[in-house]
């Protein structure tokens, strides 16, 4: 069973400057709530228990969207809004934090979480990356890691004229949507090798820590997690589950743009 996620945020934001100079990208508000609470609730519904969140020192605001605040419980007990105290009561999971203090990649972000995972295979959610679908789709990657034993690695279709900002699996199909995956691509120039990005859910194994710790910086000088996963990939092939529902990428306006528009739909039919 896996009890334990990752959730990396402790980039920049340079794709949505200037706004992210003074509000963490995880805290894109969609509806009335953030991006990474989305994420959050995704993990739970998933049934992890435990989540780490990797931050710079500039996003204690996430830290504090996540605690209590009893300034605010008070004030709506003392004003009969006490029926509101729901949406803003702590997570149901154990929320811990650790800094990163270098902006070194996805793949070093990781690797700040190999004390936390203790030896267990662990889930990675990016928080940019979205659905609004009722079910976590973080539960077939959890199914097919107890099928597989091995990392699985969300995919999903995506247009060539994105694909150079992903990474990209080379991979073969065994199943509807299941597929073996012989190496990832990571946001390729030119000649990508297929149009299955890589679409921010993974199931890891505690492995991937130690290949970590020897992966030398790649693209942007960043240490890359799919090179480390490339590595592990040369003795135990990786599973790539492919996603067929719609997913959004609040990095990218247009987007961002269009889960506004869905969940504004969707609260107002009442089914979010």
């Amino acid at each position: 069973m896996i009890r334990k996620a990752i959730i990396p945020a402790a980039g920049y934001g340079i794709r949505n400057l200037p706004i992210t100079k003074a509000i963490p990208k995880e805290l894109f508000p969609i509806g009335n709530r953030p991006a990474i609470d989305y994420v959050v609730k995704e993990a739970i519904d998933a049934g992890i228990t435990d989540i780490l969140i990797i931050l710079s020192r500039n996003k204690t605001e996430i830290m504090n969207y996540f605690d209590r605040s009893v300034e605010l419980e008070s004030h709506l007990y003392a004003t009969n809004k006490d029926s509101l105290l729901h949406k803003i009561l702590p997570s149901e999971a154990n929320i811990q934090y650790i800094r990163q203090y270098d902006a070194l990649g996805l793949g070093h972000a990781v690797l700040h979480g190999q004390s936390f995972a203790a030896g267990e295979p662990f889930a990675v959610l990016l928080p940019d990356q979205l659905s609004l679908n009722r079910t976590s789709l973080l539960n077939p990657l959890i199914q097919n890691y107890e099928k597989y034993k091995t990392n699985i690695i969300g995919l999903q279709t995506v247009a060539p004229e994105l694909l150079s900002q992903y990474g990209v699996a080379s991979a073969k199909q065994l199943y509807s949507r299941v597929y073996e995956v012989d190496s990832i691509v990571e946001k390729p120039a030119h000649h990508p090798p297929s149009q299955l990005a890589v679409m921010g859910r993974y199931i890891l194994e505690p492995g991937i820590f130690e290949l970590l710790r020897k992966t030398r910086p790649g693209i942007g000088g960043e240490i890359q997690l799919t090179d480390a996963l490339n590595q592990m990939g040369q003795t135990r092939k990786s599973i790539g589950y492919v996603y067929k529902e719609r997913w959004y990428d609040t990095s990218i306006e247009h987007d961002y743009l269009k889960i506004q528009q869905r969940v504004y739909q969707m609260n107002k039919y009442n089914k979010l």
